[in-house]
């Protein structure tokens, strides 16, 4: 689709592929690609949202989950901002290789971690790293309300030249006197001044960014031990949890050990059949295997991108049989009621057969 095109009155749906029509360098190993349907068609979502990208890497593709950074109150376009960590593959990839002008499949938009879920009056945003990105969108989206919001948001990284969106997200505190910003940098860069915050984190950073922190709907997302500094500092300062909300894609470290809803549990001496109704094809596992490792013991290329039920990318419905799914907020109560379950984290009791 031309850039200066008319858009197509329609909503975009991951039937289409999306061609890449810009990719920007943000940060060290860090960079936004935008995407737009060749149809033209608009992008409907919630800011906070993740879609999910089947990437032709070398050895088959490769599902992965990637928060949108752009905002719903832009619909022309979707902007995903993606860093690669050194073991990394897919982001790897897509920094290397993905380039305006190339088509890939997506999956989505879905995800529960919006303001949109979770409305209030003052919110406070944290995050470290590469979780920014939906804290972007979604001040992107009360930005363009036209309103003054009333947003703190707080971003650690590990230098200031790693902050990503730091300009655009000083442009909009720059306009509008409800956007409060606090960097928090560990160590400055070589031979430029930083004047803000150093250190990481810590309930007194939190009670000088917002004083108010008590009455503001909070969300939190980074890797998973940021998360959890965040959570046992807003505990400690009495915060009330049921108004705190996090995102991830990294695997989630219990506080505890998940009980089974019911007591049903797979038998690991037990050899079932799984039977992929789509494709007619059939894969012989334990109960102790899941769904997923059926999909691909048969050859049946079953989109997954958390693989321990977070992203819901592998949702799929049954069509007869019981599973026992222990998953991790990837699929709603309504989803389950209606059949579907997440393959990564679903194990056959008996015989199934699913609709792929």
């Amino acid at each position: 689709m031309a850039a200066n095109a008319q858009p197509l009155l329609q909503f975009w749906t991951d039937d289409e592929p999306l061609e890449c029509v810009n990719f920007l360098p943000e940060a060290p190993n860090t960079a936004s690609f935008t995407f737009r349907p060749p149809s033209g068609a608009l992008f409907h979502f919630n800011a906070g949202q993740f879609v999910t990208l089947e990437l032709p890497v070398a050895g088959g593709p490769l599902h992965r989950t990637f928060t949108i950074s752009s905002s719903p109150s832009r619909p022309t376009s979707l902007t995903v901002t993606v860093k690669a960590q050194p073991d990394s593959l897919g982001t790897r990839w897509m920094l290397d290789n993905l380039r305006p002008g190339m088509r890939i499949k997506a999956l989505g938009p879905a995800g529960m971690f919006s303001n949109v879920v979770h409305p209030a009056s003052k919110y406070l945003f944290i995050s470290a790293g590469s979780g920014i990105t939906p804290m972007m969108s979604m001040t992107t989206q009360l930005y363009d309300a036209g309103s003054d919001p009333d947003i703190v948001f707080i971003n650690c990284a590990r230098r200031p030249s790693e902050i990503i969106f730091r300009e655009r997200l000083e442009h909009m505190a720059s306009r509008l006197p409800g956007i409060a910003l606090t960097w928090v940098v560990e160590e400055q860069d070589r031979y430029a001044p930083w004047t803000g915050i150093k250190g990481q984190l810590n309930q007194l950073i939190l009670g000088l960014a917002a004083p108010d922190y008590l009455e503001r709907e909070v969300f939190c997302c980074g890797p998973e031990p940021f998360m959890r500094a965040v959570r046992e500092a807003l505990t400690g300062l009495g915060f009330d949890m049921d108004h705190y909300h996090q995102e991830s894609f990294n695997a989630p470290i219990a506080d505890r050990p998940v009980e089974p809803e019911d007591d049903v549990t797979p038998d690991e001496d037990a050899a079932v059949e799984v039977t992929f109704a789509k494709s007619g094809k059939t894969a012989k596992i334990k109960e102790t295997e899941t769904l997923l490792a059926a999909a691909r013991a048969a050859g049946v290329p079953l989109p997954s991108g958390c693989t321990f039920g977070v992203c819901g990318t592998c949702k799929i419905k049954t069509k007869g049989g019981q599973v026992h799914m222990v998953h991790n907020g990837g699929i709603t109560d309504d989803e389950i009621e209606e059949g579907y379950v997440l393959a990564c984290c679903s194990n056959p009791i008996g015989d199934v057969s699913i609709d792929a």
